[in-house]
Parts: C-alpha cells; sequence; structure tokens
C-alpha cells in the first residue's frame, strides 16, 4: 500500500498556510519543495507548515524542512511548524530541532 502526501494551501490571515497529510518521506520531498517553492516566490512575510494531517515523517521530511527554514531565515522570512501529531513531533525532539525551528500549536495564532 503506497500513501502519498496530501498537500493543500491556503491564506490564513497574514500567513500562508501548507497543510501535509499522509506521509512526509522521500517519496514526498520533491512535491512538498516544488510547493513551498512556488509559494516563496510571492515572498509571503510568514509560511506556516501544519503538520497536523501527518501520520510518518523520516529524515527526508526533516532535511526538507530545515531547508526550508534556511531558505526563509536568509529571506527574512518567518517559517512556523505546527508539529503535528505525537509520532511526528518527537522526530523533531529526538533531534533536538525542536529547539532550533520555529514550533508553533495554532497556526491561526501567527
Amino acid at each position: 500500500m503506497v500513501v502519498e502526501l496530501g498537500i493543500d494551501t491556503r491564506q490564513g490571515g497574514d500567513a500562508t498556510v501548507v497543510a501535509l497529510a499522509g506521509e512526509f518521506d522521500l517519496a514526498g520531498v520533491q512535491e512538498f519543495e516544488e510547493e513551498l517553492k512556488k509559494l516563496e516566490a510571492s515572498e509571503p512575510a510568514v509560511l506556516v507548515v501544519d503538520l497536523n494531517g501527518l501520520r510518518f515523517m523520516d529524515s527526508s521530511g526533516l532535511r526538507a524542512l530545515v531547508m526550508a527554514d534556511q531558505r526563509a531565515t536568509r529571506a527574512g522570512r518567518r517559517l512556523a511548524i505546527v508539529p503535528g501529531p505525537p509520532v511526528v513531533r518527537r522526530v523533531f525532539e529526538i533531534t533536538q530541532l525542536d529547539d532550533r525551528l520555529d514550533l508553533v500549536d495554532d497556526p491561526s495564532s501567527l
């Protein structure tokens, strides 16, 4: 059974929100990066990546988020990440990236 990555983009107040669903692994990284780069081209002040709909994220998904954070920092943009369910949040904790990345619980609070 192949589980694809679902990507839904919406405007949420002052932020552009990219909501992911399913599994964020090597199979979905390219699609995520292409979507994010399209959004980055419009130069939003705040990008939010909402992981609430994920069931799984591996190191390739985590790397894509770290790279997106680096691009946002260079561009002077805020990249906030909603870390999602415990199984996904745990990936940030194990790698200690929960201290380095801008993790938020509620994207509507931005």
